[in-house]
C-alpha cells in the first residue's frame, strides 16, 4: 500500500533540492503572495514561521509536468499518457474505519482563520481566500458523488463565501439543492496527494465520480473515511479537512477577485458557506496554491483538461495523439492537438470537436506529431511550413464564451482554428514533410556516442 498523502511528495522534494524552506517569519496578508508570485517556477516553497499560527504553509508543489511526474511516481514525458490510461480503466475508492485527516477535530465555535493560515492574495480582494481546497459534495437527487474546487473567501467565524462557476457541476448541485429548499453539504479538503489535486480538474460528466479516476491514476484505489458531521467521504491521508454545508438560498457579494487570466473579476454574489467542524493531522499541513496568472495555478488545469480532450477526441479520430493545453493561453483557453498523418478534413474536425468539448478554448493549433507540441518554436515552424491562409484558418465569429475570457462581449468570442498539418502529396518532390539528417545509421551511432566527442 503506498502513502496517499501530501508528505511522500515533499521529502521527495526535499531530497532533490526542490523544496525550500522558509525560517523567516511571513505574514499572511500578501507576504505569501509575493514569494510564491517572484519564485513561481522555482522550488516549492514551505513557510515554517506564520505570523500568529503554528500551522506552516507549502506553495508551489505543482508548478512543473515534471513536478506531476515526480509527484505521481511515472517517466518524463507520460504523464498525460498515464492519466488518459487512467481516464479508461477506474478504479473505485474504498472505506476505512480512520485516518489521519481526523487525528484532531476542532468543533463550533471557532474562526477558522484562527485554526488555518489562510493568506490574502492580491490588494484589491476582499479577505484571504483558500485556493487549493478540493470539495466533496453529492447530488441532492441522486447521490452520486463530485469532486472540484473552487474558491472559499474568509467571513469570520465559521462563515464562508464559495465562488463557483455557474457551468460547474458543484454550482448545478448547489441550484438543485436550493430548488428543493435545502442545503447542500460539502467537504473541504487541504494537503492531497497530487492524483486527488488532478483528479478534481477532469472534464468528467455530472455524475461521473472523479475519485474513480484518482484511483486508476494512484494504482490502487483511494482510502476514504467518513465525515463526522456531514454525510460524505474524504481522503484518509490528506491534511485537513472543513466540514460545512453550501447554503445555495444565501448569497454573500464577492467583489473584486483574481483569476487565471491575471486580471480582477466581478462575477457578482456567492454562496454563503457555513462550517461544522474541522479535522486535521496532528502537525499538518496547509497547502495553498498562487491563484491568478500563475503556473501552478494554470498549469492544474491545463494539464486535466488536456488529456481529458485527448480522451474524447481518440474515441472519434484515432490519429490524434495528444491535446496540449499552454501556459501562455493560461492554462485554459489556448491548445495545441498532435495528431499522426490526419486525412483531409480530419484536423479540422479535431480543431471544432476540441472547442465543442471544452468552452474555453478560443486558439487550436493542429500540428504533426513529428512536432513537440510543448515546444513554441517548433509549433511556429509548423505554422510557417503547412500553414496555407487560405485553406487552414478556421474563423468562428460570434461563438460562445467562458465567463472567464478576458475579451467576451455578451458571453461570445471570436474563436480560431489553424491546420499546420501535411497532407497527402506533399512529400512527392521530397520536400515539405521530410526533414534533412545524415545517413540513419550514421546518426543512431553518434546520438548513443555523443559525450565521446
Amino acid at each position: 500500500m503506498t502513502d496517499q498523502g501530501l508528505r511522500p511528495f515533499l521529502e521527495k522534494l526535499e531530497a532533490s533540492g526542490s523544496l525550500h524552506r522558509v525560517d523567516r517569519k511571513v505574514d499572511l496578508e500578501y507576504e505569501i503572495s509575493a514569494v510564491l508570485g517572484l519564485r513561481g517556477k522555482g522550488p516549492a516553497q514551505l513557510f515554517q514561521n506564520v505570523r500568529g499560527h503554528g500551522m506552516p504553509v507549502v506553495g508551489n508543489l505543482l508548478n512543473s509536468r515534471a513536478r506531476f511526474e515526480e509527484a505521481l511516481d511515472i517517466a518524463a514525458g507520460e504523464l498525460d499518457a498515464h492519466c488518459i490510461a487512467a481516464l479508461k480503466s477506474p478504479v473505485p475508492p474504498v472505506i476505512v474505519s480512520d485516518g489521519p485527516v481526523q487525528e484532531e477535530t476542532v468543533n463550533l465555535p471557532f474562526d477558522i482563520g484562527k485554526v488555518l493560515p489562510v493568506p490574502y492574495w492580491f490588494e484589491h480582494e476582499a479577505g484571504p481566500y483558500i485556493t487549493a481546497g478540493v470539495i466533496i459534495a453529492k447530488h441532492p437527487d441522486t447521490g452520486k458523488r463530485n469532486v472540484s474546487i473552487a474558491r472559499l473567501r474568509l467571513e469570520g467565524g465559521s462563515r464562508m463565501m464559495a465562488g463557483i462557476a455557474k457551468n460547474h457541476h458543484l454550482a448545478i448541485m448547489a441550484e438543485r439543492a436550493r430548488q428543493l429548499e435545502h442545503d447542500l453539504e460539502i467537504a473541504v479538503v487541504l494537503g492531497n496527494h497530487a492524483a486527488v489535486m488532478l483528479g478534481s480538474q477532469l472534464y468528467l460528466g455530472l455524475g461521473d465520480d472523479e475519485f474513480d479516476t484518482v484511483g486508476a491514476i494512484l494504482g490502487e484505489p483511494l482510502r476514504l473515511v467518513k465525515c463526522k458531521t456531514v454525510d460524505l467521504e474524504v481522503p484518509a491521508e490528506a491534511e485537513i479537512v472543513i466540514e460545512a454545508v453550501l447554503k445555495p438560498g444565501e448569497l454573500i457579494d464577492e467583489g473584486a477577485v483574481s483569476e487565471f487570466p491575471g486580471f480582477y473579476v466581478r462575477y457578482g454574489p456567492g454562496i454563503a458557506v457555513e462550517a461544522k467542524c474541522i479535522t486535521h493531522r496532528r502537525d499538518a499541513i496547509y497547502q495553498a496554491i498562487l491563484p491568478g496568472f500563475a503556473p501552478e495555478h494554470c498549469l492544474l488545469g491545463g494539464v486535466a483538461i488536456g488529456v481529458t480532450v485527448c480522451h474524447a477526441l481518440q474515441k472519434i479520430i484515432p490519429s490524434v495523439r495528444r491535446v496540449f493545453v499552454t501556459e501562455g493561453g493560461m492554462g485554459r483557453l489556448h491548445a495545441v492537438i498532435s495528431m499522426h498523418r490526419p486525412a483531409l478534413g480530419e484536423a479540422k474536425r479535431a480543431i471544432i470537436a476540441a472547442m465543442g468539448q471544452v468552452n474555453l478554448f478560443k486558439l487550436v493549433i493542429a500540428v504533426e506529431d513529428d512536432i513537440d507540441p510543448e515546444d513554441w518554436t517548433e509549433v511556429e515552424w509548423s505554422l510557417a511550413a503547412r500553414f496555407r491562409g487560405h485553406e487552414d484558418m478556421i474563423v468562428l465569429p460570434g461563438m460562445k464564451a467562458d465567463r472567464c475570457d478576458p475579451v467576451h462581449e455578451n458571453l461570445t468570442v471570436t474563436k480560431i482554428g489553424m491546420v499546420a498539418t501535411t497532407r497527402p502529396g506533399d512529400g512527392n518532390s521530397g520536400t515539405r514533410s521530410e526533414f534533412v539528417r545524415p545517413r540513419l545509421d550514421v546518426l543512431e551511432r553518434v546520438k548513443r556516442e555523443l559525450d565521446a566527442y
